[in-house]
């Protein structure tokens, strides 16, 4: 630690041989007015805010009339500096990380500590509609990359003197702010706790995305579904917190993440809530049917061709056979060509520029797909089978669900190409005997089916009117169990 000493040469030449690799420190000598005092500023170039330096520190020091004995640490603090952030350093090592993030530090003749001013100017993005999560009714404002911003949106939801935020620096070399948000009387403290013992363990260089964190607190790195949901929507947060939930936002990026998730979970919307009970069920149970058409619907073809014709109706079968004359792969390899195309496909999409990522996958699933069965190599019938198969992904809300079940929809063809449906039933069974092993945050993964809880069903596969919902989730062990519902 190199500390401060009270004359201003050599406090500034230390600062100078500190600096010496940053080109982009800048630093400002002046004179206080005319007391005779010396002092100096440092700071980044681009990332202080200038018009705040030039009139509220530099103007307001260098007209100071007073003489030289009053010019005191209090003086300037009290009566001087009109700024709201002010901390004192008596090491160069303490504030110059801080200066490197915006903020300035004022070194004056006489002073054996550094006066650290918040002066930090962020450019964030405006406040716009989620992109990975989109509504037709609901709030169309969603988290950016400003750690504040997204705290603000958080407390815009509505008075609630118990929503609390817990502050922790992340990263070794490049620290970052992040904050574990809860709601003190209703989320439980050995959760919270747990939540904060984990972000404590992570031990990395930078935490460059909320993802990072995701990976370094799951419970289970092995599993393929995600254990923490990500979300940019704030309203999807609040509903979170309000059952009990912990909830973790990053400095840097728009994405939040909540704590402990279950599978169910990750298929639904806030839009179910926002529209009648009814409507919101049968959305609800839609996504899980085209959950399950996404993840078994191939495999089943490959059984039913290669295994079970016979529990094909007789039209049907003789249709299918009759296209699939000239083929030259087995179903199998016939079903993992158009499965890959389409992967592929999907990624050159989302990579592409957006003016022409959506036209080149739509344009290019139809070119390959009908090139494919012109040449003879699929069958008219698995192309159908794929596209019901792609258009089904695209109904579940959660991208990180969608990519656990397309990971997995491989698994039961090679199964159904070896045992036919009784491979496909061994995996499904393995699957679920999986899901309901898996725990995040001490929750079961599979709750509330597994174990069965009879008052957590009423927001499961069917969403109950909301007077029928007075009980928060059991499974979560919240303070207070009720909450209201009129």
């Amino acid at each position: 630690m190199i500390q401060m000493n009270d004359n201003l040469l050599e406090n500034l030449s230390l600062i100078q041989e500190k600096t010496k690799y940053y080109s982009d420190v800048v630093v400002r000598p002046f004179a206080l007015g005319d007391s005779g005092k010396a002092g100096a500023i440092i700071f980044v170039n681009g990332l202080a805010d200038r018009e705040l330096i030039d009139q509220h520190i530099l103007k307001a020091l260098m007209s100071i009339h007073v003489d030289q004995a009053s010019i005191t640490k209090n003086y300037i603090k009290n009566q001087v500096l009109s700024v709201s952030q002010l901390t004192e350093a008596s090491s160069i090592d303490e504030f110059i990380p801080k200066v490197l993030l915006g903020s300035t530090a004022l070194v004056i003749d006489g002073f054996s500590e550094a006066l650290v001013i918040g002066t930090a100017k962020v450019k964030s993005r405006n406040i716009e509609e989620p992109i990975s999560e989109a509504l037709v009714r609901g709030p169309r404002a969603g988290f950016n990359e400003t750690l504040s911003d997204n705290t603000a949106l958080l407390r815009r939801h509505g008075e609630n003197a118990s929503l609390a935020f817990m502050s922790i620096q992340v990263g070794e070399r490049a620290k970052k702010d992040l904050i574990i948000a809860y709601i003190m009387d209703i989320a439980d403290p050995d959760l919270v706790e747990e939540v904060r013992r984990r972000v404590l363990k992570i031990d990395i260089d930078n935490v460059m995305e909320s993802g990072y964190v995701e990976q370094l607190i799951e419970d289970n790195y092995l599993s393929p579904f995600p254990q923490v949901q990500s979300t940019e929507r704030p309203d999807r947060v609040i509903a979170a917190l309000m059952e009990g939930r912990v909830a973790i936002l990053l400095d840097g990026t728009p994405f939040a993440l909540i704590a402990p998730v279950t599978f169910s979970m990750l298929l639904q919307s806030p839009e179910d809530y926002y529209e009648r009970w009814m409507a919101g069920t049968l959305l609800r149970l839609l996504r899980f049917f085209a959950a399950l058409i996404s993840l078994l619907t191939p495999a089943m073809y490959v059984s039913f061709i290669s295994f079970h014709p016979g529990l094909i109706p007789t039209k049907l079968a003789i249709s299918i056979v009759g296209a699939r004359v000239g083929v030259p792969f087995t179903s199998l390899v016939e079903a993992l060509i158009m499965e890959v195309a389409i992967e592929i496909l999907r990624e050159a999409g989302l990579r592409l520029p957006k003016p022409i990522g959506p036209a080149m996958g739509i344009v290019g699933g139809l070119i390959i797909g009908e090139a494919a069965v012109q040449a003879g190599i699929v069958s008219p019938i698995l192309v159908i089978v794929v596209a019901i198969t792609a258009i089904s992904s695209f109904a579940i809300p959660q991208y990180s669900a969608g990519i656990s079940l397309r990971m997995l929809r491989f698994v039961p063809m090679f199964c159904a190409a070896a045992f036919g449906m009784y491979g496909v039933i061994l995996f499904f069974l393995m699957l679920c005997a999986h899901v309901v092993k898996l725990k995040s945050f001490g929750v079961p993964y599979a709750s509330p089916a597994v174990p069965y809880r009879l008052s957590d069903w009423k927001d499961f596969f069917f969403r109950m009117p909301m007077f029928m919902m007075k009980q928060r989730p059991e499974m979560l062990h919240t303070k207070n169990q009720k909450r209201k519902r009129n």
